[in-house]
C-alpha cells in the first residue's frame, strides 16, 4: 500500500526537523552528557548512573505527578551501540514479566544493545523480534526490579482532546515527562518501502529525539501508543495501542508479523481526481496502480491513463473503493486502518467500489506484505 511518503531511511535521516522527524536514534554524541562518547574510538559499555527519586523536600505536584509517579518505573533508557564508537539512545517500557516495547528503528541502528531502568545499572539484553512495517521491537530482559509494575494497554482509541502524558528520555535526559492532549487518532505515518504505519496518534505532548519507543499513557496509566515520531509545532505522533496489542504479540511468540497486503497503489480521491474520473463526490479511495502477481491482480484496476486538473496531473480510469465489508472508506487513512485493525493475510473481503460509472462488490483475498 502506497504511502505517498519518504522511505523509512530517509525518515531517519531527518530527526528532529519537519512533521515527522525520528524522534528516537538520538546519537549520544549529542546527547548532553557529551565528555566520553565524543572521543570514543570504540563501543564502551555504558557508564553506571542511578537516578532515584527522592520524594522528600518537594511540593504536592499535580495530577501530571501521579501518572509519573505510576508509570515512571516501568519506562527505561536505551543504548545502542553498531561497532562505530557512535552509540544511539531511545526509550522503551515494560509489558510483562520479561519483555520490554520499543521502536524498531532504535534497535535497528546497532548490534549491542543495553538497558537500564530508573533504579538500576545498565544492563545488556537481547531483541526478541521486529517489525519493520509498524515500527516496533521487543527485548527480551533477565531481569526486571522488584515492585517494578509493567503497564497496561488502553483498551479503546482515545477520544480527541483525552489528556495524555509522555515518558522518555529525550536528548539522553533520563525520565522526562511532558502532557498535551490527543489531537488526532487514525493518522498515516511514514513507514518503510513507501508503505504506511496506520491508525497512528497525534498528540500535542512534547517529544524530541530520544523519546522514541517511550509511553504515551493517559491519566489512568494506560499506553494509548508507542511514540514514534515528532517535530515542531507541538505535533508529535504514536503508534496506537490498538496496532501494537496485534503486533507485538507475535514479535514475543516469533520474532516477526505479518502484515495484510492489497497490493495497490491508492490515494484518497481529491477533487482533481474527483473531476478527472466524473465522480459526483470527491470521497473514497482511487487505486493508482495494481502490482504484478500481488492480490488484487485480475480483481481491482488501476489507473488507464493521466490527466491534468488544475495544475495536478491525477490518474484516470482506476477503480473507486467505497468500502471493504461492512466498513466505509471514505479516506486512504480509514482503508488502511481496517486493513490494520481488522484483517490478515489469508482473509478475503468484499470490496464495494465504483468503476466506469457503476458501483458493483467483489471478493479480495489478501496476500502478505513483502519481506522489507
Amino acid at each position: 500500500m502506497d504511502s505517498d511518503g519518504l522511505s523509512r531511511r530517509g525518515l531517519l535521516a531527518a530527526v528532529g526537523v519537519g512533521v515527522t522527524g525520528t524522534a528516537g536514534c538520538q546519537s549520544l554524541l549529542t546527547s548532553t552528557d557529551q565528555s566520553d562518547d565524543a572521543t570514543a574510538g570504540t563501543p564502551r559499555t555504558p557508564a553506571t548512573e542511578t537516578q532515584t527519586r527522592d520524594g522528600s523536600n518537594v511540593g504536592d505536584g499535580s495530577v501530571y505527578t501521579d501518572v509519573y509517579n505510576e508509570v515512571a518505573d516501568a519506562v527505561v533508557s536505551i543504548q545502542v551501540y553498531s561497532g562505530s564508537g557512535r552509540p544511539a539512545s531511545g526509550s522503551g517500557f515494560l509489558i510483562d514479566g520479561r519483555h520490554v516495547v520499543t521502536n524498531e528503528h532504535v534497535v535497528a541502528t546497532g548490534d549491542t544493545v543495553y538497558v537500564r531502568y530508573a533504579d538500576t545499572d545498565w544492563r545488556e539484553v537481547t531483541v526478541a523480534g521486529t517489525d519493520v512495517y509498524s515500527d516496533l521491537a521487543v527485548i527480551d530482559v533477565d531481569t526486571v526490579p522488584e515492585a517494578t509494575e509493567p503497564l497496561p494497554w488502553a483498551g479503546a482509541r482515545p477520544a480527541i482532546g483525552t489528556r495524555v502524558v509522555a515518558i522518555g528520555n529525550p536528548f539522553g535526559l533520563s525520565g522526562s515527562v511532558s502532557e498535551g492532549i490527543v489531537s488526532g487518532v487514525d493518522r498515516t505515518l511514514r513507514g518503510a518501502n513507501n508503505f504506511s504505519i496506520a491508525a497512528g496518534i497525534q498528540t500535542d505532548a512534547a517529544v524530541n529525539p530520544g523519546n522514541s519507543g517511550g509511553p504515551l499513557v493517559d491519566l489512568d496509566g494506560d499506553v494509548v501508543g508507542v511514540i514514534n515520531s515528532g517535530g515542531g509545532d507541538n505535533v508529535g505522533f504514536a503508534i496506537s495501542a490498538q496496532l501494537a496489542r496485534r503486533v507485538i504479540p507475535a514479535l514475543v511468540a516469533d520474532g516477526s508479523y505479518d502484515h495484510p497486503y492489497m497490493g495497490v497503489g491508492l490515494s484518497t480521491v481529491s477533487p482533481p481526481i474527483a473531476e478527472a474520473n466524473d465522480l459526483r463526490r470527491a470521497s473514497g479511495v482511487y487505486i493508482n496502480s495494481v502490482a504484478r502477481d500481488g492480490p488484487s491482480a485480475g480483481v481491482l484496476e488501476g489507473s488507464t491513463d493521466t490527466a491534468r486538473v488544475d495544475g495536478v496531473e491525477v490518474g484516470v480510469g482506476g477503480d473507486v473503493v467505497r468500502r471493504l465489508d461492512d466498513t466505509p472508506t471514505p479516506t486512504r487513512q480509514d482503508l488502511a486502518a481496517y486493513l490494520a485493525l481488522e484483517t490478515s493475510p489469508g482473509d478475503t473481503m468484499a470490496v464495494t467500489l465504483q468503476r466506469d460509472g457503476a458501483t458493483e462488490t467483489v471478493d479480495l483475498t489478501l496476500g502478505t506484505r513483502p519481506p522489507p
